[in-house]
């Protein structure tokens, strides 16, 4: 009941203007800051993991503007559930697709690490591109239907769940379909090895490499940044990576980590650090969480 009423809300609150829509979501982020006292933990945890050279008021600093940063971006997620195309490609401008096009006629595959604006940029690669791309089942029913409604509105992409494993995707790459790939995230032990990020042991999934080197596709950065005030946001391509994959699966992997943090520090305050990036550890280290 409780998410129906927030879907609702959310749906009422995209009809209005981003300048009035932005300060509001910020406003929601800094209560949620607030309130969310084990997500405020978890984001305050991850800072000190990756910066421990910047002082304690710092890294408070960045986790607020993370939460306002993030409450702003669940508020305007209406605007990609509910609103017209063109409002979203409105809200969504794309930057560098010379370096997509520069690869055309090769497999593809986007990777998109967890930036606020993650949604954003696959939404409005959905308003003119037919992707594939892999996705989390929700717990809870409505989310999962808004959520599934909101990604398949446009171009119908190709969607399979995470469970499915990697098949169904070498086959679409294949047919030329890129792939909007998220790996950024700890997803266990399975198919993953320990490489750092920011200089802690991070369990990365090695699939970026493996995907890369199954289907024959060159790997094109795509990264969404949320814009300042109510100027929405920027889905960026960067040059498709030279030498790629290589015969070893830990240095591939670490080279997408090392990119990662490139970005990062660019925009530190919109990384996904609510997320428990170390909770898998290497054998015999403590828990952070």
């Amino acid at each position: 009941m409780l998410t129906r009423f927030a879907l609702a809300v959310v749906w009422l609150l995209r009809l209005l203007p981003l300048q009035f829509l932005a300060p509001l979501g910020r406003g929601l982020g800094f209560l949620l800051y607030l309130l969310g006292r084990e997500r405020r933990m978890v984001a305050l945890t991850n800072l000190g993991l990756c910066f421990p050279q910047r002082s304690e008021t710092e890294r408070r600093r960045i986790a607020r503007r993370h939460f306002q940063a993030f409450g702003r971006s669940l508020l305007e997620h209406g605007i990609l559930w509910w609103s017209s195309k063109e409002r979203v490609q409105r809200l969504v401008q794309i930057e560098g697709v010379e370096h997509w096009q520069a690869v055309a006629g090769r497999p593809v595959i986007f990777l998109a690490p967890h930036f606020i604006g993650l949604d954003m940029g696959g939404v409005r690669l959905g308003t003119e591109y037919r992707v594939v791309s892999v996705y989390s089942r929700q717990k809870d029913p409505a989310f999962d239907e808004v959520l599934y409604h909101g990604r398949t509105r446009f171009v119908m992409p190709e969607l399979y769940s995470r469970q499915e494993g990697v098949r169904s995707v070498i086959k679409a790459l294949r047919r030329g379909l890129p792939f909007y790939y998220l790996p950024d995230m700890d997803f266990g032990g399975r198919d993953s090895t320990f490489v750092p990020f920011f200089g802690v042991p991070a369990a990365t999934i090695t699939g970026l490499p493996r995907i890369a080197r199954l289907a024959g596709a060159v790997v094109v950065p795509a990264v969404t940044r949320q814009l300042p005030d109510a100027g929405g946001y920027a889905l960026t391509f960067f040059p498709a990576w030279r030498d790629f994959p290589t015969d070893d699966l830990t240095a591939d992997t670490r080279r997408m980590n090392a990119f990662i943090e490139e970005r990062v520090l660019e925009m530190p305050e919109q990384y996904y650090w609510l997320h428990k990036r170390f909770k898998t550890r290497p054998p015999g280290e403590p828990r952070f969480y």
